[in-house]
Parts: structure tokens; sequence; C-alpha cells
């Protein structure tokens, strides 16, 4: 006979254990969409500790929806490689433009980056950055639902070598950490810039270049890196994403490689 009880305490011991290994990690990435679930899965591919806090009840972001909600993506030449490693079905448009199903690529994204050691967890928020030493060197967190609720209930915090902005285009890690720290950015003004209007070859191109460290200990990919940098929105094209996740991660690899 099942008892409810003890389902209960399951999933509580679980969940506890799972959380407490994710209070000290090598990497933090906050945003589950594909650029976050991209980054998580090569640095976990490369033995790192990694967590990953998405503060939806669902991951992958704004790939489910593709372009209005019509559930096809395209990616271009350079990217369909990290679809195809995932599993994911790619098919030729035309040159220079492969789709995929947006559903079964959110899905095998997210199952890889589990599978490869990224612990996920969702309904979590990042509302504050930890900074030691002029360096981020933490997240804050906190249930969405208390955010949603505006209840005042206290946080915990986590430490990490490197955080990982990947929110998309509000880029809320970098924004908290300038406007609460005195951090100066490095970008052109040494705020965060903002994103510009859709401009996919020129957004698909940025992205590359703004995917790096924005200050000491936070690095920033995906959507948020063109906001941070002040690139252009690159509308329902999503190569660049997952490239600049995978960029992220190789950069922290090697930075992490360099401190043993």
């Amino acid at each position: 006979m099942l008892d409810e009880i003890t389902i209960s305490r399951a999933i509580i011991e679980s969940y506890k254990e799972k959380l407490l290994a994710a209070l000290d990690v090598d990497v933090a990435i906050v945003g589950a969409g594909p650029a976050g679930l991209v980054c998580g899965r090569y640095l976990a591919r490369e033995g790192r500790k990694v967590a990953l806090f998405e503060r939806k009840l669902s991951v992958g972001g704004g790939m489910w929806g593709g372009g209005i909600m019509f559930n096809e993506i395209v990616v271009q030449e350079e990217a369909r490689s990290i679809l195809r490693e995932c599993g994911v079905k790619v098919r030729l448009y035309e040159r220079g433009y492969y789709l995929a199903d947006s559903i079964e690529a959110v899905a095998a994204l997210c199952l890889e980056a589990v599978r490869a050691g990224v612990r996920i967890f969702n309904l979590i928020s990042a509302e504050d950055v930890m900074i030691r030493k002029n360096r981020v060197a933490g997240l804050v967190l906190n249930w969405t639902a208390v955010e949603i609720a505006n209840l005042h209930v206290d946080p915990i915090t986590m430490r990490a070598s490197y955080v990982v902005d990947a929110t998309g285009h509000a880029a809320e890690v970098v924004r908290i950490a300038e406007r609460k720290s005195g951090i100066k950015l490095d970008t052109k003004s040494g705020k965060c810039m903002g994103e510009g209007s859709m401009w996919a070859e020129v957004a698909e191109e940025a992205i590359m270049e703004h995917s790096r460290q924005v200050c000491p200990g936070l690095y920033t990919c995906g959507m948020a890196a063109n906001a941070v940098f002040g690139g252009p929105r690159m509308g329902p094209i999503f190569g660049g994403m997952l490239l600049s996740g995978r960029k992220v991660a190789a950069d922290i690899t090697k930075k992490l490689s360099a401190k043993k």
C-alpha cells in the first residue's frame, strides 16, 4: 500500500540533498532558456559542478513558441551541430537555413543538460548577487512565488566561482549587479546598454562578441548578452543562442582549469 507520508518524505529528503549540493558550485547559471541549457551542458560535460536556476515552472525560455506561436525554430549552419549532438532532427529549408521542431529542441536540450550533470531548479529567482572583494561570487535566491506574492520572506545565499546571466532580454542579474554593487561593467558606458531593434543578421554576429565576462565573476550569454552590450535583438532564429552558451562554457572552463 502507498503511504502519503512516505511519498512526502521522499520528495523533501531528495530535494533537500539536491539543494544543499548546489550551495557551493563552480558555475551558477540564471535562466534555463536555450543559451543557459547549452552553457550548463557543456560545463557539466567537462566535469564542472553546475546549478541552473529558472524562475518559471518550465524551462526553455522563448524557444517553445518558435515565431508567433508557430512551434518551429530556425538555426544557421554553424549551430545545427549543437542540436544534432542532442539528438534533435534538423531539416534543411534552403541553403544556410535549417529547421527544427521547437518542442523537440527544448525537450532534448533539457534532457541532455540533466544527463550531463546540471542540477536544474525551477520556480527559484535570483533576487540579488553576492559580492566579495568587488567580484560577483554567488547568488541570493528565493522562491518565485514569494516574489509574485510580494511576501517579506528572507532569501538564502549560494556561492559560485562564476555566475552566468542567461535571463534573456531583461538581463536581470547584470542589472542587479550594476544597480546594487556599484561595479562598473565592461561596456562602453560602464552600464547595461539595453537591446536595440530587431536585426537578425547583425544580432547573430554581435551575440558571439558580447557573450563574455561583463564584470569580475559574472558572464552573460544568450539574448542577455546583446541586451547588456547594446546589440539588436534577433527574433525567432536560435543559432546564436546555442553558440553563445557553448562559447561562454568554453571560456569559463579555461578559467577554471587555469586555477588548478
